[in-house]
């Protein structure tokens, strides 16, 4: 059995005022509209958990009812960070589960190909991470935000989600987080505290996350290719 956890519990401060990104529309749906339905369609999950923040439980039933969710799905609360979330959202899994995924919610263009890839991996490694080779050129600044040096890119990957693990790996990961005062800003992270290998998942094809507002129309046409 495989789950997957959809991280959707975020105020999207970076967003500016009082806007929740995962309800801005994209093609006339909500972006976690877009995020919910590529793991709903996806032949290897057989769970979604949707981690919310309280009290929004009957606007995400809405999204779930008006993209017609085939696969069985919890909604959870989420807790005061990122992390407590997720973990939240694991411990909310069927026990049963070989497979655990988290993926953003503001994340709404993975494809078919890096979820089943992310799966397959984790299977054999334990834990598994999209991610997107450094191609720009990185420097390292002094205070004054002028360049020190250079920094050597060839072994640089940009992480994203999906991130899967065994779901015995990531409970005892984040637990080891929780229980130790870590604050981790991703779920891979928790694993190289615990030293469990983390194998890395290129992405061929672009899955940006929905940042701030300029990103909406890149993610509008990626999108529009579905068509």
């Amino acid at each position: 059995m495989h789950s997957v956890v959809i991280v959707a519990a975020g105020k999207g401060t970076r967003m500016g005022g009082d806007i929740d990104k995962l309800f801005l529309l994209a093609r006339n749906e909500p972006i976690v509209a877009h995020s919910w339905r590529r793991f709903d369609r996806s032949d290897v999950v057989d769970e979604i958990v949707v981690v919310i923040r309280d009290g929004r439980e009957s606007e995400f039933r809405t999204v779930a009812h008006q993209i017609g969710v085939k696969t069985p799905y919890k909604l959870v609360s989420g807790g005061k960070e990122r992390q407590d979330s997720v973990l939240n959202g694991i411990l909310a899994t069927d026990s049963s589960a070989e497979l655990v995924a988290v993926h953003d919610g503001a994340r709404p263009c993975v494809s078919d190909a890096i979820i089943g890839g992310c799966y397959l991996t984790a299977s054999e490694v334990g834990a598994s991470v999209a991610a997107v080779r450094v191609a720009d050129t990185l420097k390292m600044a002094r205070d004054d935000q002028t360049i020190e040096s250079n920094v050597d890119r060839s072994k640089l990957w940009a992480v994203q989600t999906p991130q899967v693990f065994r779901r015995e790996v990531i409970v005892k990961a984040m637990t080891h987080v929780r229980d130790h005062g870590l604050q981790v800003t991703d779920d891979t992270a928790a694993c190289e505290a615990i030293g469990q290998p983390v194998a890395l998942v290129e992405s061929t094809t672009p899955n940006p996350k929905v940042t701030v507002p300029a990103d909406l129309p890149f993610v509008e046409w990626l999108l529009s290719q579905d068509d």
